[in-house]
């Protein structure tokens, strides 16, 4: 009897997946896959997940939950291999699973703990069917982030990763409407001994002015920032229904790196948005220069179902496949140079479990084979090998 909890997508399912292994224990014969929906290539790796789950598993019963299950439905449900479907808004409810709601203790597969503290999303861009799956937004209040964050501590954790949907949205919801930087503030109040408190992805326009004040001086909080930008243009970021300019990117990560000119830049980029003639993919390719972008995440548009996007006038798919190739190859050079530059720079590494580990501005790092997963060690650098530091 076991339960294997798979998880796909983005951080927040990564720490939802934790909480489900948590929740359902092990006296089950139970394969449970946490899926995306983000893109169409999202959805086709769920798809290959259940199918792979299935037959790992022939005899367990096999459920599907995430964003796919509400977005994807009436596809996933007539899968032969699936028994059933938990929407995503219920998935981290006992009464779904019929287990009783007892807390356990923390046993992660990860170094890092991912808290969850926001869910669903009130913004509208118009490629975005992730409201779908996961609702309006809703905040975790500061009190139950502390307990959370204190179990994880309490097991040894070194670093917490905070997750939502859209993060930097966390309060607007809770009396006062306090910003994201009130909650950071309380983590690191709270517990003076958390060496490494790091944010997913942020929307700039969101960012207070706390939050930018921790985020450029405090030294607990990691210098690597994760922007969803989506774009570099401001035509298409108003097609997309994006609040911020381009302009307003480069001013925030000049500013941010004029106080702290060790932060890394991470950045979320489609590429092939509806309408994007050549000029726009150019202004896009331009931006990741522009930022400095090392940790890139490129994202080929793909039509998603209910979207406004999906009614726009749409680029063939080869067009689009050689844009997302060519903002990859322009994420690769920028990271190439970065990476350079950190040769014999001594990095503060968390170390995985995989013989690697992240340095405070997220760069992977080769270590030695005695090292404990789990432990903080200082690494000098001195040569780059298969894209690591080592």
């Amino acid at each position: 009897m076991t339960v294997e909890v798979i998880s796909l997508g983005c951080r927040l399912n990564l720490s939802e997946s934790e909480d489900l292994r948590r929740l359902l224990g092990a006296e089950r014969d139970l394969v449970v896959v946490n899926s995306c929906a983000v893109t169409s290539e999202a959805v086709r790796q769920t798809r290959q997940a259940i199918r792979r789950a299935r037959k790992a598993h022939p005899a367990a019963r096999l459920l599907v939950t995430g964003c796919a299950a509400d977005v994807e439905r009436a596809a996933l449900g007539a899968m032969p291999e699936v028994d059933g479907l938990i929407a995503n808004t219920a998935k981290l409810d006992p009464r779904s699973w019929n287990v009783p709601p007892a807390p356990a203790p923390v046993s992660s597969q990860h170094t890092r703990a991912f808290i969850a503290v926001q869910n669903g999303c009130d913004h509208a861009c118009t490629f975005c069917v992730i409201p779908q799956g996961r609702g309006p937004s809703r905040s975790v209040p500061v009190a139950e982030v502390l307990h959370d964050a204190e179990r994880h501590l309490a097991g040894g954790v070194q670093e917490l990763v905070l997750t939502g949907v859209d993060l930097t949205s966390w309060g607007h919801d809770l009396p006062g409407a306090p910003g994201l930087g009130v909650l950071v503030a309380a983590l690191l109040d709270a517990f003076p001994a958390l060496p490494r408190l790091r944010l997913s992805s942020l929307d700039g326009v969101e960012i207070d002015a706390q939050l930018f004040e921790l985020l450029a001086g405090e030294p607990r909080v990691m210098p690597h920032v994760h922007l969803s930008l989506q774009h570099g243009n401001d035509l298409i970021l108003k097609r997309m229904k994006r609040r911020h300019s381009r302009a307003d990117a480069v001013d925030l990560v000049a500013r941010l790196k004029a106080r702290r000119p060790d932060v890394a830049i991470g950045a979320d980029l489609i590429a092939g948005f509806p309408t994007e003639d050549e000029a726009a993919h150019g202004d896009n390719l331009s931006i990741i220069a522009a930022l400095g972008v090392v940790h890139g995440h490129v994202f080929p548009y793909s039509p998603r179902p209910g979207t406004p996007a999906a009614r726009m006038p749409q680029l063939d798919a080869a067009t689009i496949r050689a844009r997302a190739a060519a903002l990859r190859a322009a994420v690769a050079d920028e990271r190439a140079r970065w990476l350079s530059s950190l040769i014999d720079v001594p990095q503060q590494v968390l170390a995985e479990r995989d013989g690697t580990g992240h340095a405070q501005n997220f760069a992977r790092v080769r270590l030695a084979p005695d090292i404990t997963a789990g432990t903080i060690v200082t690494v000098i650098p001195h040569r780059i090998s298969e894209g690591l530091l080592a």
